[in-house]
């Protein structure tokens, strides 16, 4: 196998800069240094942030976002902090918890919002609370009645019957029924607190 299996394998050239070598070009602006930075970490990038979001789409939104920050942020990059890679990786790694933390917090304002569309508005509520003590009242001020201006008030009033059936259903005279009515509407009045 000899020479033959040398040629197959060419030798290594000189190595061109590293990656933390390349960033610094790239944070002077060199396009080329970032093709090159692109390519060599475009794949784990994509990877990291699949890892995250899970969704296919969003993450190679995410990916391409992330290396838009690498290209506006290279001046950023500390080599006495760490690695290139690793820098570019927690870049990828914090932008797709931002997208998932994003996410989680447009689901929670459509679900506050979904719950305050069930939520009876406030006015609605104070109506609601308001009927309620008249009601409380109302029956409150018809047991200070008598019973039988009790019975015409309920007969006539809730019942819906007119006067004269009023009178027949009680076996009473058609005037003691509208006088007990009248007395029994005037002590309503006075205990409810209506002015006239």
């Amino acid at each position: 196998m000899g020479s033959a299996g040398l040629r197959s394998h060419p030798r290594p050239g000189p190595a061109g800069p590293d990656l933390e070598e390349l960033l610094v070009m790239v944070a002077r602006g060199d396009q080329e240094a970032f093709s090159r930075v692109y390519d060599a970490v475009c794949g784990p990038v994509l990877g990291v942030v699949r890892g995250v979001l899970r969704d296919p789409a969003q993450s190679e939104e995410v990916a391409q976002e992330v290396m838009v920050e690498v290209w506006r942020t290279a001046a950023r990059f500390r080599s006495d902090r760490g690695s290139a890679m690793t820098w570019v990786l927690t870049l990828a790694h914090r932008r797709a918890v931002d997208r998932v933390r994003a996410a989680q917090a447009a689901t929670d304002r459509e679900h506050r919002a979904a719950l305050l569309d069930r939520t009876p508005a406030f006015d609605e509520v104070t109506e609601q609370v308001e009927a309620r003590l008249e009601r409380e009242q109302v029956r409150r001020c018809m047991r200070t009645l008598t019973e039988l201006q009790r019975q015409s008030v309920t007969l006539a009033y809730y019942r819906g019957h007119t006067y004269r059936e009023v009178a027949e259903l009680l076996s009473l005279p058609l005037g003691t029924v509208k006088t007990r009515l009248r007395d029994g509407l005037i002590r309503l009045r006075d205990c409810l607190g209506v002015t006239a």
